[in-house]
């Protein structure tokens, strides 16, 4: 029998070294050790220690891959945060313990049993991932188990299954090696159990790695521009100085004739629509490019603000619009005004306005481009990307700006996460920051362009464009759905067979 301290111990040496798996340092390997040293802490104990290992492994997990946001506003909002996600941790932590007690009722000795029970476990720890993705406010689908394979070929995983389906697999690939090694026998025996998962998983990723290099039907040219501006929510720069930083980074190199030109988000900020001087701007930009081009900036109709993304063409303005579907709860608006408030005035006084959660389409069409769009937080939006797709995108732009973050990881992990983006879907991403890290990344997750953080650059480029059908992009949301599902039922299988019990 483990002892609650021992348990403790193990699961939160766990989460620290998944956490390891992020950047920085982003070593992708260390999530499969770290993975199974937090779920057989659950193993053989009783839900409410089950939840008191969930809340510390949540704590720890979180609190050690998001600490750059004690960057943006301090100590007390990352507190508050990772607080919260250690509390779903908490009822994740139950989940994990009702799976391992179905899962334990099978035979270990078995193929199928060691494959039951390992899908148990993983549908449990999914379960909890999945939904704090969505909810509350939209989710915080942050420090996904799969967003940590980003820089390895199990990245590919979720081409065939999506980011909680690629989360599924590693969790269940992980459960499986420990239970089949505890199968016990002769050590040819183990050897040869491990091997066989081992090259099940290895055997999956050929497939959609043929699928993804074989994607592009077409390209186009793209200049995505980082023009290292201060453009922090608490920056001291004057207004106007972001599309200066930008317009000059152009102006330092030969762009020659592109396609497209796209500036990050709030990298525009003065909207050209409410500035006569601003749109001269625009249109020169346009015009000297022959290309439309694509911004980020604040607009608003009536009272609502949007942060929103403008095509724009010399001699016609802004010819489409695309307002951010994610506004950053608790940072771009504040949820529940009137109860949060009150609680701590001062803080939430850094959170003067609200901006409206967008509802245009995230479609920019130009030549044979139809360009989904998404703007930084948004990255994380599973159902936006769903959108995109659905609405015909063959590339997708996502201007971003990580100044209030610093030289912290916060960059490179959504940049990470963007990489993802783009095996999932199958579409090349171009994601383009105020500070970076900006990139190119094509449909394979490999990088065709990259600038340095921290200092203006422009990446010139061919992207492809791509109409391919990943698997995950059909089965992704319902197998989601499954999984949440049969995370779920395990915790109240007992309280039904109760009940049928009863009534027989």
């Amino acid at each position: 029998m483990k002892s609650m301290l021992s348990r403790l111990l193990v699961a939160v040496a766990g989460a620290i070294v998944s956490s390891l798996a992020f950047p920085q340092p982003g070593i992708g390997i260390l999530m499969l050790i770290g993975l199974p040293m937090t779920l057989f802490a659950f193993r053989g104990t009783t839900l409410p220690r089950g939840a008191l290992i969930g809340f510390a492994v949540g704590f720890a997990y979180f609190g050690s891959v998001v600490r750059w946001l004690t960057m943006y506003l301090g100590v007390v909002p990352w507190l508050a945060l990772v607080l919260a996600e250690a509390v779903f941790f908490a009822v994740g932590g139950m989940l994990l313990v009702a799976a391992w007690r179905a899962a334990d009722r099978l035979n270990l000795r078995s193929v199928r049993g060691v494959l039951s029970a390992s899908f148990l476990v993983a549908a449990a720890w999914t379960a909890r991932e999945a939904i704090i993705a969505q909810w509350p406010w939209d989710g915080f689908g942050w420090a996904r188990v799969s967003q940590s394979q980003s820089e390895t070929p199990l990245r590919y995983l979720a081409t065939l299954f999506g980011m909680t389906g690629a989360t599924a697999v590693l969790c269940m690939a992980t459960v499986a090696v420990v239970l089949v090694v505890q199968w016990g026998g002769s050590r040819r025996d183990i050897i040869v159990r491990v091997a066989g998962v081992v090259a099940a998983l290895a055997a999956l990723l050929p497939i959609p790695y043929a699928l993804l290099v074989n994607a592009p039907s077409g390209s186009f040219r793209v200049a995505a521009v980082q023009g290292n501006s201060d453009s922090s929510l608490f920056s001291s720069a004057r207004q106007g100085d972001a599309i200066q930083k930008h317009f000059d980074a152009m102006n330092a190199v030969s762009i020659g004739k592109v396609d497209v030109v796209v500036w990050p988000e709030n990298a525009m900020d003065i909207n050209p629509a409410e500035d006569q001087r601003v749109a001269d701007l625009a249109d020169l930009i346009s015009t000297e490019t022959d290309a439309p081009f694509i911004f980020g900036t604040l607009t608003a109709i009536g009272d609502e603000t949007f942060n929103s993304a403008l095509m724009w063409e010399a001699g016609k303005g802004a010819v489409d619009q695309y307002d951010k579907v994610n506004p950053v709860p608790f940072a771009e608006y504040l949820p529940q005004r009137e109860f949060f408030y009150p609680l701590a005035p001062d803080l939430f006084d850094m959170v003067p306005r609200d901006y409206t959660k967008g509802t245009r389409d995230p479609i920019f069409e130009f030549g044979e481009v139809r360009a989904g769009i998404s703007i930084c937080f948004d990255i994380i939006d599973d159902g936006l990307f769903r959108s995109i797709l659905a609405q015909g995108g063959n590339v997708i732009i996502a201007p971003t700006n990580n100044s209030d973050f610093g030289r912290t990881d916060e960059g490179i992990q959504q940049l990470e996460i963007a990489r993802m983006r783009a095996v999932e879907t199958g579409r090349a991403v171009v994601n383009t920051s105020t500070v970076g890290v900006s990139a190119i990344v094509a449909p394979d997750g490999t990088d065709i362009d990259r600038l340095t953080a921290f200092e203006p650059g422009v990446m010139v480029a061919d992207v492809p464009l791509s109409t391919v059908v990943t698997p995950a992009s059909i089965i992704g949301l319902p197998l989601e759905w499954a999984l949440i599902l049969s995370g779920i039922v395990p915790m109240f299988a007992p309280f039904i067979t109760r009940r049928f019990g009863n009534d027989e």
